[in-house]
């Protein structure tokens, strides 16, 4: 790491507001969302799980609402829903795909 680069780390809380970024082009590619950041131009695929939470934060939502969303489709314990949520979201954070909302 050169002195110019700065590690970010965000503790992302369930009672947070998150949003996609603008910045990206998605598409639908057989019910799985692929990514393209047009910041860093790298591609992501969110896999089946992370494309429902893709849509889930379309508009600013409470990370709980998320996890709440999930839940009620989903056989899951509550803070395993949680713990891979806040995961996920952090990931999508660290590449600026999401942005938490003040």
């Amino acid at each position: 790491m050169t002195k110019n680069q700065a590690i970010i780390i965000h503790t992302l809380l369930l009672e947070q507001l998150i949003v996609q970024d603008s910045n990206n082009i998605v598409s639908d590619m057989g019910g799985e969302k692929v990514v393209l950041s047009i910041e860093n131009g790298k591609y992501y695929n969110l896999g089946m799980m992370g494309s429902q939470i893709w849509d889930l934060i379309k508009e600013p939502v409470a990370i709980s609402a998320v996890v709440e969303a999930l839940l009620e489709q989903y056989e899951v314990a509550k803070e395993v829903c949680e713990e891979q949520v806040l995961s996920f979201l952090s990931h999508l954070l660290e590449e600026r795909l999401v942005h938490i909302k003040a």
